[in-house]
């Protein structure tokens, strides 16, 4: 027979341990270590060593006073949401322990989880405007994001101001200026900074720190009167999928929130699509609070599935980026290449210094620019052996893909002039097989240029 539970407790979710273990030896132990096991306690799901797939629409409550008090934190009437599990579309306890160890690569207060990285994208940004509102961001963006912003949002009365990935704390004062005398024209405010860096596909670098550094002096934030510290009402959003979360860690640089595309890299084998943010909770809690109204969080099969690649994702990672750095030496050498977009081989000074202030490593997705144009690009593409014909990237194959033609297609051609988004241009992602036997393949396949 369950014991009585008293109103006033609160009750203790059954499918965590009480207290996670993250220290050993007098040091906290590394996230590596941590996806083994963290947020799960075996002896609370009949000795199984993984967290089983929890299947279940709905979940039994202790007693009636333990389901008031969920449903007070589900809907608002009480800070921190639900202590315990409700039901699918809120929570559960896949989901939950994923969202643990999400946070924990980034060095997060809380993470959320959804059914895309795009879900993800759009209900961060649902959850952040209102009308008259202006969103600032970098380009070039995934063009779904892009889209979002410029055509849907844009319904709704929030207007946006973008500047190229590259820019200056000069410019960046610029762009804020304006977008702030914008926000004020429309009745809004500058409600997000949104970043991708790299970005998609060029691999263009954002200046995290001088990002923050200009929307604290522009927008406010920097210092409240009397000169004590005050946390900007304006948040910094970067999706961080192309280098995250092995070779960048956007939180430690100004960022106040982390996307990804859990598909790519976390994921990992080109099996599941999903996406998270990771953050401070006074960023995650309103996010939180239009998930459970729109829906759109990741399934429990799919969160299980993550769980299993997070426990590979730095082996994985490091591996694609030896991987990429052969075959980057080999293109960069190779006659018919006119020029790369990889982190490892950066021309610019000022892209170099924000290389060296924010990464950790080049990654393993990179652009190269075949002499010629489509056509002699799509005679490269189709002559790939090894490497596969399809979008997306982070999985333990390599992949190649024309965006221009693809992934870009409905970018407006001024758009994707003015951001280099050219018709030689081809995104590769490099995977884990032998790194000679891909770079053989490039070599058969620049032979049909």
């Amino acid at each position: 027979m369950t014991d009585a539970i008293d109103a006033t407790e609160t009750p203790t979710p059954r499918r965590k341990p009480k207290q996670p273990k993250t220290m050993i030896g007098g040091r906290e132990m590394k996230p590596a270590t941590q996806m083994m096991g963290y947020g799960f306690d075996p002896a609370l799901s009949e000795g199984s060593l993984k967290a089983p797939i929890f299947l279940t629409s709905t979940f039994a409550f202790e007693n009636a006073a333990a389901g008031k008090r969920h449903f007070e934190g589900i809907t608002g009437q009480r800070p921190g949401g639900a202590e315990g599990l409700v039901y699918s579309r809120f929570n559960g306890p896949n989901q939950e322990i994923l969202e643990d160890r999400l946070a924990i690569w980034d060095g997060a207060e809380d993470a959320l989880t959804f059914s895309s990285g795009m879900t993800a994208i759009c209900i961060l940004m649902l959850a952040s405007v209102g009308q008259g509102d202006v969103i600032v961001h970098s380009g070039p963006l995934y063009a779904a994001s892009e889209g979002f912003v410029a055509k849907v949002l844009a319904k709704f009365g929030v207007t946006y101001v973008d500047f190229p990935a590259g820019a200056s704390r000069e410019e960046l004062d610029e762009v804020l200026k304006r977008a702030k005398a914008q926000a004020n024209a429309g009745g809004g405010k500058v409600a997000m900074i949104y970043l991708e860096s790299p970005a998609n596909p060029t691999n263009a670098l954002v200046d995290i720190e001088a990002v923050k550094d200009a929307r604290d002096a522009i927008l406010g934030g920097a210092q409240a009167a009397g000169g004590s510290a005050q946390e900007s009402d304006c948040p910094i959003a970067i999706d961080n999928t192309f280098l995250g979360p092995l070779w960048q860690r956007p939180l430690d640089h100004g960022a106040d929130i982390v996307v990804y595309s859990l598909t790519k890299y976390v994921g990992g084998h080109s099996d599941l699509v999903a996406g998270s943010i990771a953050g401070a909770k006074k960023w995650m809690d309103p996010v939180r609070a239009l998930r459970n109204t729109m829906g759109g969080i990741v399934d429990p099969n799919t969160a299980w599935m993550l769980l299993r690649s997070l426990e590979t994702v730095e082996l994985r990672m490091q591996r694609a980026g030896e991987n990429a750095a052969k075959v980057c030496a080999f293109l960069k050498a190779h006659p018919k290449v006119e020029g790369l977009g990889y982190l490892g081989f950066i021309d610019d000074p000022r892209q170099q210094d924000i290389y060296d202030r924010h990464c950790k490593g080049a990654g393993s997705t990179f652009s190269v620019f075949i002499k010629g144009g489509e056509a002699e690009s799509f005679r490269f593409l189709d002559n790939l052996t090894i490497a596969k014909l399809a979008v997306s990237l982070g999985g333990t194959e390599t992949l190649a893909s024309h965006p221009a033609a693809m992934t870009h297609l409905s970018v407006p051609q001024e758009r994707k002039d003015a951001l280099g988004i050219t018709d030689n241009l081809v995104r590769i992602s490099i995977g884990i097989e032998d790194a000679d036997d891909l770079i053989a393949d490039f070599e058969q396949a620049l032979e049909h240029v």
